[in-house]
C-alpha cells in the first residue's frame, strides 16, 4: 500500500485574525494615470508599512498582506475614483488612515476617503462609470455627429484582442448616457480639480460596467467604426466617479455610503 504523503504546514504562529475592514477611495493623477496595477499594488504595500497600518496577512507558506483590489482604470487613464479594501489585526480610526496613508504615497495618487466595510462585496456596487474624454484640437461638431451616430445604433459591435484570443461584443448596450459638451460647461464642482484645456471637445458619459467591461477605448474604437472619427491625438480619459447606478437621475452614485 502506498505510504500517504505527508501534507506540509508553515512553522511557527498562525497570522493574527483579521477583526476590521476598511474599503478606501484614491486617485491617479497627472503623470500617477501611467502607473499600472502591478507598480500601484508595490507602491501601496510599502506605503501601508511606512504608515503602521496593523495589517493582516494570509496564512501559508508565502503570506501576504489582505488588500481586495476593484476594477482599477487601465494604465494612462487618470481616475477620481478607484478603490481598495484592506483588512487589519487592530480597530482603528479611518479617518487617521487616511491621512497617515496619504503621506506615505506619492502625489498624485492621493487618499480621498477611507470607511469601515459595510456588509456585501465592494464589486457588487461598483455597477458603473462616469468618464470624461477631452479631445485637443477637435472640432466640437465633429465629435456630436460621431456621438450621434453611435446612439442611433441599437447595437454596435467591436473586436479585441483578449488573453484568449479576439473577443467580439456589443458597446451600445453599455452606455447608458453620452453628450458632447464644451470645456466650460464640462466639469460641475462634484467632480474633480482636473483642469479641462479651452482648445478641446469633451465626451462625458455614463457606461454600465458589464461582462466583457465596455473601456473607453471600446467606444472609441466603435466611434472610428461607425463614424470615422480621427481625433489628431488620443483623448485623455479621466474616471470621475464609479459606483451604484441611480437610473432614475442617470448618475453614478458612491459605493461608500
Amino acid at each position: 500500500m502506498a505510504r500517504q504523503a505527508r501534507q506540509r504546514v508553515p512553522e511557527g504562529p498562525a497570522p493574527d485574525p483579521a477583526v476590521q475592514k476598511l474599503r478606501i477611495r484614491y486617485t491617479k493623477r497627472g503623470r500617477l494615470r501611467f502607473t499600472s496595477s502591478r507598480d500601484f499594488q508595490r507602491a501601496l504595500e510599502r506605503a501601508l508599512r511606512r504608515a503602521d497600518v496593523p495589517m493582516a496577512f494570509s496564512a501559508g507558506f508565502h503570506p501576504h498582506q489582505k488588500i481586495s483590489y476593484a476594477n482599477a482604470a487601465a494604465t494612462g487613464t487618470g481616475s477620481e475614483a478607484e478603490y481598495f479594501e484592506i483588512s487589519v489585526t487592530q480597530r482603528v480610526d479611518p479617518d487617521s488612515v487616511r491621512v497617515a496613508l496619504d503621506e506615505a504615497l506619492p502625489r498624485g495618487i492621493d487618499i480621498l476617503q477611507v470607511v469601515e466595510a459595510a456588509p456585501g462585496a465592494l464589486a457588487d456596487r461598483l455597477e458603473a462609470s462616469d468618464w470624461l474624454l477631452e479631445f485637443a484640437g477637435l472640432p466640437l461638431e465633429v465629435l456630436e455627429a460621431a456621438v450621434g451616430a453611435l446612439l442611433e445604433r441599437d447595437t454596435a459591435e467591436v473586436t479585441r484582442l483578449t488573453k484568449s484570443g479576439p473577443r467580439t461584443f456589443d458597446v451600445r448596450g453599455s452606455i447608458v448616457s453620452a453628450r458632447v459638451l464644451a470645456p466650460r460647461d464640462a466639469l460641475d464642482d462634484t467632480v474633480t480639480t482636473h483642469e479641462v484645456g479651452a482648445d478641446c471637445a469633451i465626451l462625458r458619459m455614463v457606461v454600465r460596467h458589464t461582462t466583457p467591461a465596455v473601456r473607453p477605448d471600446d467606444i472609441l474604437t466603435a466611434l472610428r467604426e461607425i463614424a470615422d472619427l480621427q481625433p489628431p491625438r488620443p483623448p485623455l480619459v479621466t474616471r470621475l466617479a464609479q459606483g451604484p447606478l441611480d437610473t432614475a437621475n442617470v448618475r453614478v452614485t458612491d459605493p461608500l455610503e
